[in-house]
């Protein structure tokens, strides 16, 4: 077997090692900052890119969202002038506490007017009433309650979960001469 000889003189073998140094501290210094700085900017790009996207989807949205918010009476809620109810005519209340509360989605389990205030000389006349229904509808009862001129307080509020829908304990008190 022949044996290679490589006859390189010294001085073009520290050349060659410098420029292979040269070169590997180009790509070090130089080309690999470059690479994660243009790949962080393209994870950037693609974030971006995902947001615009989400915005386009949600700009119909947002449009109705405003325009909603520019209707003026959304937040106004009904409060008439307080005129107390004659006490002849309290039953009245009964009849419009029932209709609100249809009105409302909610159904009367009871009403009955309090003993106590109906025969003592006060000018509020206490009812308890027990319905049955959502809570948004309690709600809306609520609001349509605030409509009436002659509602003096809404003493109590209880809520009770039940099966398939909630248990509203109200005790309302109307004002009368």
């Amino acid at each position: 077997m022949k044996k290679f000889n490589f006859n390189v003189n010294q001085k073009s073998f520290v050349f060659l090692i410098g420029y292979i140094l040269v070169i590997l501290a180009v790509i070090l210094l130089g080309l690999l900052p470059l690479y994660f700085k243009t790949s962080n900017q393209m994870k950037d790009n693609d974030k971006l890119k995902a947001q615009i996207q989400e915005q386009k989807e949600l700009a119909p949205v947002y449009a109705s969202v405003l325009n909603a918010g520019k209707e003026k009476n959304l937040f106004v809620l009904p409060n008439p002038a307080k005129t107390p109810l004659p006490r002849s005519d309290s039953g009245k209340f009964e009849t419009d506490f029932r209709t609100l509360a249809q009105k409302s989605g909610l159904k009367v389990v009871s009403f009955a007017p309090d003993v106590n205030t109906s025969t003592s000389p006060s000018t509020s006349f206490l009812h308890h009433a027990v319905l049955n229904g959502e809570w948004v509808d309690l709600r809306k009862l609520l609001i349509e309650l605030g409509s009436l001129p002659y509602l003096d307080k809404i003493e109590e509020i209880n809520l009770q979960q039940g099966t398939g829908s909630m248990e509203f304990k109200l005790k309302v008190g109307i004002a009368v001469q």
